[in-house]
């Protein structure tokens, strides 16, 4: 995987708690904030204030809509966002250290809730 989001925006994400099997993100942009192209490993992302994103990844875009205390699971990946919406983005990012213990090779795996 690439580029560490702590690396790539660390104006908008912060670690908040890390140990050897996880790690917890704090993030928080304002509108018109956009994060620079980074990586997830399978993440748990809970949203804390509903907000707009627009997500671009492996030439794709997609916008979605989070709520306020809707946790989502998040598979392994590479993307940049961008708050499109009137709100203040503010989410945790659960971060698993270890590989999903069934995985296969060349599988797909979980996708996002």
């Amino acid at each position: 995987m690439g580029m560490d989001p702590t690396v790539t925006d660390p104006d908008l994400y912060r670690v908040i708690f890390e140990n050897d099997r996880v790690r917890i993100l704090e993030y928080r942009d304002t509108p018109g904030d956009k994060t620079h192209t980074h990586t997830h490993p399978d993440t748990v992302m809970c949203p804390l204030t509903s907000f707009r994103r627009r997500i671009r990844q492996g030439g794709r875009e997609v916008e979605v809509e989070l709520h306020a205390g809707s946790p989502r699971w998040v598979g392994a990946q590479e993307h940049a966002g961008e708050n499109i919406g009137d709100t203040d983005t503010r989410a945790l990012f659960i971060e698993l250290k270890e590989p999903a213990p069934h995985a296969v090779a060349g599988s797909l795996g979980p996708s996002s809730a």
